[in-house]
């Protein structure tokens, strides 16, 4: 990637955040988009659904002939929706989503953003129904499992059931892990922590940590953080400023993840 310039103002982004206010204001009683989702003609058998999960499996339960459809998804499409009935856990096979809880009132408060090898979907579990939505940010490839297949799968082979279970959980921990790490913290250094958060997963992927694009809007990562747009935006100049970073709108190099990680308050610079 060439050397990036920093952001030259906090305005930019106001393209950025119309750009998703069509999909991003969704009521609760929407219908989700999986009608409009392409089927590839291809699919998965146990044995890669393990792989992309990176959970253990017996050659029994790899082999059992089972397979699961692929569904491809463009930037703005919903998988499920707050309300729909579940009837399925969703691997993502590739590209990011958003995971998103709607309030009354039309809030949105992002709890996630999924990538490659996370599983979605689990809120539905106890009630039935989906208590947030999906939506895709980018071209995605979903593999849905139907639950009941799952569950039967399960009866046959507990240590798969057990691995299924094991890995709602590390996603639990996951989420539950971010939401800890956030709270009572200033806005620079939860634009910094979140910053390396993102170089380490894309780094478990396989993918630089260093140098990536951010796949959310600056309005996104503010409802993820619990800040405004303009906060995260004046945030990543600043840190853009002391070289810790270089952005150009969602182009990112992470110069210092040492100094991100270590980061406590940015000292305010004079007409501030």
């Amino acid at each position: 990637m060439h050397t990036l310039a920093k952001r030259s103002d906090d305005t930019q982004d106001s393209g950025e955040q119309d750009e998703f206010s069509v999909s991003s204001a969704v009521s609760v009683s929407s219908e989700p988009d999986s009608r409009q989702a392409r089927h590839g003609g291809i699919s998965s058998g146990v044995r890669e659904i393990a792989e992309i999960l990176r959970i253990p499996i017996d050659p029994a339960v790899a082999d059992c002939g089972m397979r699961f459809a692929h569904l491809h998804y463009t930037s703005g499409q919903r998988v499920f929706t707050i309300g729909q009935r579940f009837d399925a856990l969703y691997v993502l096979r590739n590209g990011f989503m958003k995971s998103a809880v709607i309030d009354a009132m039309g809030n949105e408060q992002i709890l996630s953003f999924p990538m490659g090898g996370d599983l979605l979907g689990a809120d539905g579990i106890d009630q039935g129904c989906h208590q947030s939505e999906a939506v895709a940010l980018s071209d995605c490839v979903v593999i849905p499992l139907p639950f009941k297949r799952l569950l039967s799968l399960g009866k046959a082979h507990p240590e798969f059931e057990a691995s299924l279970y094991g890995l709602i959980s590390r996603e639990l921990i996951r989420e539950h892990g971010m939401i800890r790490m956030l709270t009572g913290l200033n806005a620079e250094t939860k634009v910094a922590r979140f910053l390396v958060a993102l170089s380490q997963r894309y780094t478990e992927l396989g993918y630089s940590g260093k140098s990536f694009l951010l796949r959310m809007t600056r309005a996104d990562i503010g409802r993820y953080l619990g800040l405004s747009m303009e906060s995260v935006c004046r945030t990543l100049n600043a840190l853009a400023e002391i070289r810790l970073i270089d952005i150009e709108k969602r182009e990112i190099v992470l110069h210092d993840i040492a100094g991100l990680i270590a980061m406590r308050r940015l000292k305010k610079r004079r007409g501030n």
